[in-house]
């Protein structure tokens, strides 16, 4: 039945506004409003939907990743424009806040609603 639809993922966030500066100003990325909901777009042309929530909880898994091909340029880059990344308990990350062991190398940090983004290398 949905075998041809354009499918997108979306998620909550609790400040529309805030949300706005930190993917297109701090993240860099394409950002369109319309009806009070954001339009993410993403490389490769795919859209995301960021929509109000006011008794937003944030998710307490990753929501978007995004692949890099040099993560210590990316984690400084992030970290320069004033992101914080994220440690996790049992995920031993390195000085720059980087988990190196098993699978991609990969960094975690949150939007200003507190869901979970990382940045990601392939070895």
């Amino acid at each position: 039945m949905f075998g041809r639809s354009e499918a997108f993922s979306g998620f909550a966030v609790d400040d529309i506004d805030k949300a706005r500066r930190f993917y297109g100003e701090t993240l860099g990325l394409e950002v369109t409003e319309e009806y009070g909901l954001l339009r993410l777009r993403l490389a490769g042309g795919t859209t995301v939907l960021i929509y109000p929530k006011p008794d937003h909880t944030p998710a307490t898994f990753t929501i978007l990743n995004f692949p890099v091909t040099d993560i210590d340029a990316a984690v400084e880059e992030l970290t320069a424009r004033g992101v914080r990344l994220q440690r996790y308990p049992g995920m031993d990350a390195d000085e720059k806040g980087v988990f190196r062991d098993g699978g991609p190398y990969i960094a975690w940090f949150t939007d200003p609603a507190g869901n979970i983004l990382s940045v990601l290398q392939e070895r």
